[in-house]
């Protein structure tokens, strides 16, 4: 191997993409691995690693094995003390080694795409972790123990068989964002409501017919994503809208045109009736409404940087429906403030 084109610094070697089968060791390289903190060998062939091999670099603080062909990984990667991000993802780990629970330094770790059917119970020991990242594998269950897991802040555990979580999820009181998209899970256990810290909540593609009332109350909780659940496409199925009256629509017409009006040739009640118009509350219509309540939902599903709102605003009432008072709206709410967004409704939405 040539030293010399490979991507290096005095602390950091990159060997990504380099087409490697063999890990690389002091004869291979040339260079003393022990200077080297971080170390990247992802979108490789690699198809193990021995104990040996890993000692070569006990310095390391980075290790990305990503985008190889490992099977297991080296026993050895307890000895390196100082690492704090093990990314493992794409590989064809189907278990982890015993002696990883050793390795308490590690804040993340990444094993996502692999072929893992059981929660690794080895994380359950390390108790730095900040970021855990399990999607993309088979796993069916999370144990209760997860619990240990205090420190946890990120969670992502999209793209499995669940169906269910523990309880004891609620006691992961640091946890920041929560990603358990792509499952099947059918309920979600009210114990979610304690993640007082978490921000962002992905829930799309699962079964979930109903979510837990008190999730209205994570105050923190700024990005949820529902979308794909029967919850929503029944929201989106039951909406429908009834046509305006005649009165209606020429009130409209008289107000947002502003032509006047008097008692002297209107009837009494057909003046108090224009008299109690109301701007919209949605900034994006210009228009009125005549009702003394307003329809205010703001649903939005969050997915990566995108915002679909499924119905942000409507000006007209729809037939049997329970309205919130309109003086507990503002004319001025927008798109990123959730500040007017009544919880009676939000858990309209939420609760399907």
């Amino acid at each position: 191997m040539d030293v010399n084109r490979l991507k290096k610094t005095e602390d950091m070697l990159d060997l990504s993409c380099k087409g490697i089968d063999v890990f690389p060791t002091i004869s291979r390289l040339r260079v003393q691995p022990y200077m080297f903190t971080h170390l990247y060998l992802s979108g490789n062939c690699m198809k193990f690693i021995t104990d040996d091999e890993i000692s070569y670099f006990p310095n390391l603080i980075t290790l990305d094995l990503s985008s190889n062909l490992l099977e297991c990984l080296p026993c050895g990667l307890c000895k390196l003390t100082k690492l704090k991000t093990l990314l493992v993802r794409n590989n064809v780990l189907c278990e982890l080694p015993k002696c990883m629970s050793s390795s308490q330094s590690l804040e993340i770790l990444n094993i996502s795409g692999n072929k893992l059917e059981q929660f690794p119970v080895q994380v359950l020991q390390l108790l730095q972790l900040k970021q855990l990242h399990l999607g993309g594998n088979r796993i069916h269950n999370i144990p209760k123990e997860i619990t240990q897991l205090t420190s946890l802040e990120y969670l992502y555990l999209g793209g499995n068989k669940l169906t269910q979580l523990p309880v004891e999820m609620g006691k992961l009181t640091n946890l920041k964002s929560l990603n358990l998209c792509d499952n099947q899970i059918t309920l979600l256990p009210k114990e979610l409501a304690k993640l007082h810290q978490l921000e962002s909540l992905s829930l799309h593609n699962n079964n979930l017919t109903v979510l837990p009332i008190a999730i209205v109350k994570l105050k923190n909780l700024q990005a949820i994503s529902v979308r794909g659940n029967p919850l929503v496409i029944r929201f989106v199925r039951s909406q429908s809208s009834s046509l305006p009256s005649l009165q209606e629509l020429a009130g409209k017409t008289i107000k947002n045109n502003r032509i006047p009006y008097s008692r002297q040739n209107l009837p009494a009640f057909l003046v108090k009736y224009l008299d109690s118009a109301r701007k919209c509350v949605n900034p994006m219509c210009r228009g009125v409404f005549f009702d003394s309540c307003v329809r205010h939902i703001k649903f939005v599903d969050f997915c990566g940087k995108y915002r679909l709102p499924f119905e942000q605003f409507l000006c007209s009432p729809h037939d049997n429906e329970q309205w919130e008072d309109l003086a507990s709206c503002s004319s001025t709410s927008s798109d990123d403030d959730d500040s007017n967004v009544e919880p009676s409704w939000m858990k309209k939405i939420l609760l399907g």
